[in-house]
Formats: C-alpha cells, sequence, structure tokens
C-alpha cells in the first residue's frame, strides 16, 4: 500500500512539474522570431519522358519498325550512358491506327510505349536519342529534376534557417535591453518539392531531330538541349526564445 501512495506522489509531483513547464513558456518573458535561408540550386538530375512508336518504312505496309526494336535501341543507348536499369521503366502502352491515304481499308493497329529514364548524365543525353531510330521517336518532354545531394542541401538550409531565427531574436532581445536563453520552441516549416519550382531548359524538342533526318536544316539550337538553369530553394524555420 505504502509503494502504491508514493507511486501516486510522484505522479502527481510529475504532473505539476509538467504544468509549472508549461506555464513558464506561455506566460515567461520570451521572443518569437523567424529564419530564413536561401539557395539557388542548378539540377544534376533529369527525369525525362520518351514516347516511341512502330512506323512503316516509306509507307510500306509489310516493312515495319518494330517497337520491340525501337525499344531495344533505346535501352542500349541508355545503358551506354549510365542508366540503371532500375531507373529504365514503362509508363504508358498504347496503340494508333496507321493513316494512309492510298490503302482507307488498312485498319492495322500500331504499338506506342511511353518511357521514363532517370538521366544523371546530362552531357549524354543527345547521345542517347542519336542512337534511336529518329522516326521512331514521337515525343520527349522532361516532367522532373532531382539533385544528386539533395539531402545534404537541405540540411544546410535548415542549419542556416536556425542560425538567422537565432541572430533575428538576438536583435530584438538587445533592442529591449535584454539578451536571449535557450531556445523554447522550433517549428520547421521548410516544404522542399523540387518539381514545384521546375527550372526550363532553353529548349528540348524531338521532332526536329526527324526532320533533320529527313533532310529539312535546322540549327543546333533545334535539338534536345538541357543548359538546366538553377532554381531558387527557401526554408523557414520559426523559434522561440526565452528572455534573460
Amino acid at each position: 500500500m505504502k509503494k502504491i501512495t508514493g507511486l501516486i506522489l510522484i505522479i502527481i509531483a510529475m504532473t505539476k512539474a509538467g504544468h509549472a513547464q508549461q506555464t513558464n513558456v506561455e506566460f515567461g518573458r520570451k521572443v518569437s522570431t523567424r529564419g530564413y535561408a536561401e539557395l539557388e540550386v542548378t539540377p544534376d538530375i533529369v527525369y525525362l519522358s520518351v514516347s516511341l512508336k512502330e512506323y512503316f518504312i516509306d509507307g510500306n505496309t509489310k516493312k515495319k519498325v518494330t517497337i520491340e526494336t525501337l525499344e531495344k535501341q533505346l535501352y542500349n543507348a541508355a545503358m551506354d550512358i549510365g542508366v540503371k536499369k532500375e531507373n529504365f521503366t514503362i509508363q504508358n502502352v498504347y496503340s494508333y491506327n496507321y493513316d494512309n491515304d492510298k490503302k482507307k481499308s488498312n485498319n492495322e493497329l500500331l504499338q506506342a510505349k511511353q518511357y521514363r529514364l532517370k538521366i544523371e548524365n546530362l552531357n549524354g543525353l543527345n547521345t542517347m536519342l542519336d542512337l534511336v531510330d529518329a522516326k521512331g521517336i514521337q515525343s520527349t518532354s522532361i516532367n522532373g529534376y532531382d539533385h544528386s545531394q539533395k539531402r545534404q542541401i537541405e540540411k544546410e538550409l535548415k542549419i542556416a534557417a536556425v542560425q538567422d531565427a537565432r541572430t533575428n531574436a538576438e536583435i530584438v532581445a538587445i533592442a529591449a535591453g535584454d539578451k536571449i536563453g535557450r531556445v523554447l520552441i522550433i517549428n520547421d516549416n521548410s516544404s522542399f518539392n523540387w518539381n514545384d519550382v521546375m527550372p526550363t531548359p532553353r529548349l528540348y524538342a524531338t521532332m526536329a531531330k526527324a526532320d533533320l533526318a529527313s533532310g529539312e536544316n535546322f540549327s543546333e539550337q533545334e535539338k534536345l538541349n538541357l543548359n538546366v538553369r538553377p532554381i531558387k530553394l527557401t526554408c523557414n524555420i520559426d523559434a522561440v526564445y526565452e528572455l534573460q
């Protein structure tokens, strides 16, 4: 019985201590501030979407370049520039009708596939596409960016934001004739979504590549050019410090 009574007294004491601490935080002398940090970063990883389609050579329905042939070309080219197997995935599979004015009755369906590639060797991107039959490339698009050192960058931004919050608190405290003590509360408001501020390459297009294969004259700038501009990442930290 004495042990139970003693345990109850300990629990009551801890509860009162916790309540007193909470009261001190809520009603004690304190200063609230916000820290801010920003950094411009150039992504070094691109997520590329590539759509391939079957086609007939010179419109001859007996000479078809199959989707398997095109896929093998793209896969081998991707592996050559360092794309990992797990980063070469199929996004979509579909088919379309072959449009031939000379043979209205031809209802053959041609196959098409869309792929998603994680490209870490940006300098090899044009080389990769050059190794794929240009007439078999339906379209390409960039649907995401990333950075190989993303976690480290986010960590450095948070540290800088916390330090900025403390500096701001010190400025306010000194102006009021006080000093800041320990931090009472820190709220991390940062949310890093790299694709919310997706940069834009100078130009990307594959239709020009197909036209080049047909003999048309186009400038080099009409090819896929990944001169990626930097993006700005920001971090906000709210903090409450006690005043001494």
